[in-house]
């Protein structure tokens, strides 16, 4: 599977190891060490060494050996898609069409794009002409990646490609539920060419994270609100940046005018797509009430035709990955029918498989105390409730201590739009759902309880920087009115001074026209 994977310089012979298993099969897959904390130590060490030539090289540099490392993942994406599909239980359509396009785009967007979006600004100075200003950017020096199970190459690899044209080194502590993943896309950088140390990866528990964050120079972390929160706690006591994609319980609001048969295929896809486990999921739908009907018999359809089996057999979906998930995603479905809410697809584990299966859901007569409707699900799992009208849709989508991702169906894009602008949620699509996730020119992150700071677009990088200000001065005159001894007797000429820049055209006229005015 992935056992050469480079795991920083870590003692695989150790016994304290983690075992990855299959989650469609429950075969155990390999196992990973734990790195102990002067583990993470050496790997930061390794890496920091490695980042202060990485950083001396040029965009062009760096982004022509990052196009390489593209060009030996395109090599080795059939190893990559047996490693990723064995341990999540995606199908390989969804490792090709997800994780290494979106990969392999990163790398061709930000190899061409960073020295632009970081290229020293001079600003245009509005009182001092007699000096110039540059805005420039710096890297931070070694990035530490906490990362989750769900998508084990976008959210590593992936998401290391700012960081990396940046002029970062960049650390990565996967899941241990998918550690394997992120072993490869690290070896596999280093056989292209990536300086050994540079894209790293330490495995291990919550422990490894929390040893990682003293070590490193910022922290971007991906996650669940709750385990982002204690990172948040621990990188402010230390005065680290964090950047935090965290929990979604993502709405779709379906209007009466809204094109059903475009709505129906992309809510069906948004919802189950990776499974459900995307917290860019729709997980929950208002729809109006004048075309609830249809719109449930056609999600109903849909939900039907699914195939949902092993990765080489050409299924639409595959099994979950975390036993915990399914468990959650078990009991969210058990409670909104005790509470009233009806089953009309799925809605339970099939009795015919090993391994972590739910069977793709639909519940309706859902209400807002649910914990379907308040709490992130995160599984095959799409609740409908009928709205009498957009407002009540509206009000119902932000009624979440969530706003990470939202969409709107409906054929006035003009008011689709107005509805968009008033979602409480940092990324919002007008008939389509979770596109922004392979758009990298367009910021994309969340808030409330949904995170802090964004990826894609210029932030996508911009974050992984320290901007500098450097100020010239023009003219190399003997000395500056604010300094010693031109401030000798200057009360009265600042007085005027500020009355000629700052007082108004008005004032300055009433002034003027005052005998008593004293200026």
């Amino acid at each position: 599977m992935a056992g050469s994977a480079r795991t920083a310089s870590i003692d695989t012979d150790r016994k304290d190891n983690i075992a990855v298993f299959n989650p469609a099969t429950g075969e155990e897959l390999w196992t990973v060490p734990v790195a102990t904390r002067e583990d993470v130590q050496r790997a930061v060490a390794e890496c920091r060494q490695a980042q202060t030539q990485w950083a001396a090289l040029s965009y062009t540099q760096r982004g022509k050996m990052l196009v390489r490392f593209r060009d030996h993942l395109i090599d080795c994406k059939d190893e990559i898609a047996n490693t990723l599909s064995g341990e999540t239980g995606k199908p390989k359509s969804e490792v090709f069409s997800a994780e290494l396009f979106y990969t392999c785009d990163a790398i061709g967007f930000w190899a061409k794009q960073s020295a632009r979006l970081l290229a020293d600004c001079e600003q245009r100075l509005h009182l001092f002409k007699n000096k110039r200003a540059y805005s420039t950017y710096k890297p931070r020096g070694v990035i530490g990646m906490i990362t989750p199970w769900n998508f084990p190459l976008i959210l590593t690899i992936g998401e290391a490609i700012p960081a990396l044209m940046a002029g970062n080194g960049v650390v990565i502590k996967p899941s241990e539920v998918t550690p394997l993943t992120a072993q490869l896309g690290c070896r596999l950088g280093e056989e292209a060419g990536l300086p050994p140390g540079l894209l790293s990866c330490v495995t291990g528990y919550g422990q490894t994270g929390s040893d990682l964050i003293d070590f490193v120079d910022m922290v971007s972390f991906t996650g669940s609100v709750e385990t982002g929160r204690r990172i948040q706690i621990k990188c402010a006591e230390q005065l680290k940046p964090t950047t935090m994609e965290l929990g979604g319980n993502d709405p779709a609001i379906v209007c009466a005018d809204a094109d059903l048969e475009r709505a129906a295929n992309g809510i069906v896809w948004g919802s189950m797509v990776n499974s459900g486990q995307v917290c860019l999921s729709i997980e929950r739908a208002y729809v109006h009430e004048k075309i609830y009907d249809k719109f449930v018999e056609m999600v109903v359809d849909r939900l039907g035709k699914l195939k949902q089996g092993m990765p080489d057999d050409g299924a639409d979906i595959g099994s979950m990955t975390f036993a915990p998930q399914l468990d959650k995603v078990e009991r969210h479905v058990e409670e909104a029918k005790r509470k009233g809410a009806r089953v009309l697809a799925g809605g339970k584990r099939p009795a015919d498989r090993d391994g972590l299966w739910f069977t793709p859901t639909l519940l309706v007569d859902v209400t807002a105390d649910m914990e379907v409707m308040r709490e992130e699900t995160f599984g095959p799992v799409i609740a409908i409730q009928k709205v009498k009208d957009d407002a009540e849709a509206l009000r119902l989508a932000n009624d979440s201590r969530y706003g990470l991702s939202a969409s709107v169906w409906s054929r006035d894009k003009r008011g689709a739009m107005n509805i968009a602008r008033r979602i409480e949620a940092g990324a919002v699509c007008v008939n389509d759902h979770m596109v922004h996730m392979l758009i990298p020119e367009i910021p994309m992150g969340g808030i409330k309880e949904s995170g802090i700071g964004r990826r894609h677009g210029a932030e996508g990088i911009t974050k992984y920087c320290v901007q500098q200000s450097i100020i010239i001065d023009r003219f190399g005159l003997r000395g500056e009115v604010f300094w010693y001894p031109g401030m000798k007797n200057a009360a009265g000429r600042f007085s005027r001074v500020l009355n000629l820049l700052f007082r108004s055209r008005k004032s300055v006229a009433q002034m003027l026209r005052s005998p008593k005015s004293g200026g």
